[in-house]
């Protein structure tokens, strides 16, 4: 329940563990990054621990309450381009003229290491676990997942989830073809990546044991089963691996099952709009 953290997000994991790692050097000179949300809060508040000037550029479609967030934390934020990689190249094309210490939100391994903690933590609270279900934006999430549950467990499946309107993971995972997508455009923003990272790609492909995709209205309709099951309100992203687990659950053979539950920070502008894609997988049911 990663929803839980104090950003509202897993990000915090990697980002703190991170600037953990620089020099004096590198973060007196400040840092840099490019997010959808999420890795915006988790440096920013990192940052804000440690006194250091942090700098965030995030896509125009950034949901307020994300931006919102960020800024609370004493980041500089710069909206910018219709996904993550309009603001991740212009984030590069800044650090170029400032100087700032690049912390990638995802194609980094520091950053996967502290993402892995979670599998070291849920396997000790259950140590039964046969089988983790992860959401797959850049990849850094289920790298550091897959990696360190298998050190721990060799045995356990580890399973991706993308939103079949950002599948590029699951594409060059499953077909080989590592391409960058023209456009992405889900409810799950979180994991709206064009591209899967240099760095992530070859661990997911020699760890992650298999890479589904899920529809928006699986997506939806996954955020509304928490919501009215379990009192819970998460994102997108958030609610994607239990999208996963409920619309290919013939494919998953397991005992003992964990979902990754990424991030909670909705928009609750969207409620109306994913009540109303739930909605129609109601009626596709029916």
């Amino acid at each position: 329940m990663e929803n839980e953290q104090k950003t509202g997000a897993f990000k915090f994991r990697g980002a703190s563990y991170k600037l953990m790692r620089l020099s004096p050097e590198e973060l007196s000179a400040g840092v840099i990054t490019a997010s959808a949300g999420n890795h915006a809060q988790g440096l920013a508040l990192a940052a804000y621990k440690l006194g250091i000037e942090a700098t965030i550029y995030m896509s125009e479609c950034t949901p307020k309450a994300k931006i919102q967030a960020t800024k609370g934390y004493g980041a500089s934020v710069v909206l910018t381009g219709e996904s993550f990689q309009e603001a991740y190249e212009a984030s590069l094309e800044h650090q170029k003229k400032s100087g700032a210490t690049y912390v990638h939100p995802f194609d980094d391994y520091d950053i996967m290491a502290g993402q892995g903690t979670i599998a070291l933590e849920m396997l000790r609270q259950e140590n039964r676990i046969d089988t983790l279900i992860v959401p797959i934006g850049g990849g850094g999430l289920i790298s550091g997942i897959a990696v360190a549950a298998k050190s721990v467990k060799p045995g356990i499946r580890v399973i991706g989830v993308q939103a079949e309107a950002a599948a590029a993971t699951h594409v060059a995972y499953h077909q080989g073809i590592v391409d960058k997508l023209s456009n992405v455009s889900t409810i799950a923003e979180g994991i709206a990546v064009k591209q899967p990272g240099e760095k992530t790609l070859p661990l997911i492909n020699r760890y992650v044991d298999d890479i589904i995709t899920v529809s928006e209205t699986e997506i939806a309709a996954a955020i509304v089963a928490m919501l009215q099951r379990s009192k819970t309100l998460v994102e997108g992203s958030g609610a994607a691996a239990l999208a996963g687990l409920l619309s290919h659950n013939d494919r998953i053979d397991s005992e003992h099952c964990g979902l990754v539950v990424s991030g909670g920070n909705v928009d609750i502008a969207d409620i109306a709009r994913i009540q109303s894609l739930a909605d129609q997988l109601k009626v596709q049911v029916t």
